[in-house]
């Protein structure tokens, strides 16, 4: 399959397409909060997406997306990362990847601009399900901090008026 190959080009460069996108990321004032990220962790998250992106595309499900965007999303809202700075850095992720393609594949027949307009799909697919995921694991993680939110108020109010006891420090 000829998207492989440009897959497999991506994947090779993964190092220098990382530390480009780090750059975009750290200086794009619609991602700023990645910048209470260690550049070297931002830098080896991006690296580990390109260096797999074949698997990814072609053998990651559904679920396996679900899993690995609710939980970098569940990471991000403990870090302080806004929702829409991190579908930003997830779109500066992909024209990364597209910005790389354009400059390194030469396009000389039909049959790599239909490979090209190929893996576009599946890039494309990825990513939209990527986001959609994020949003839901940020969603979920704002659940469950304002249920435990939610639960302190009650217990100090119950203590303040008497109901209970002061819970004992650990």
């Amino acid at each position: 399959m000829l998207g492989m190959k440009l897959v497999r080009l991506i994947e090779k460069h993964s190092g220098e397409l990382s530390r480009e996108l780090m750059e975009q990321v750290l200086n794009s004032e619609h991602a700023s909060d990645f910048q209470k990220i260690p550049p070297e962790d931002l830098r080896l998250a991006a690296t580990d997406l390109y260096r797999n992106l074949g698997e990814w595309l072609l053998q990651k499900r559904e679920g396996d997306i679900t899993s690995r965007f609710q939980a970098v999303a569940t990471r991000r809202v403990e870090e302080g990362i806004r929702p829409h700075h991190m579908v930003w850095a997830l779109m500066l992720t992909r024209d990364c990847l597209w910005r790389f393609l354009r400059k390194e594949a030469f396009l000389d027949s039909i049959m790599e601009l239909h490979a090209e307009l190929e893996l576009q799909q599946l890039l494309n697919q990825f990513f939209d399900r990527a986001i959609y995921h994020a949003i839901e694991g940020y969603e979920r993680a704002e659940e469950q901090r304002k249920r435990r939110s939610d639960w302190t108020k009650a217990q100090e109010l119950a203590v303040s008026i008497g109901l209970m006891s002061a819970p004992r420090e650990t």
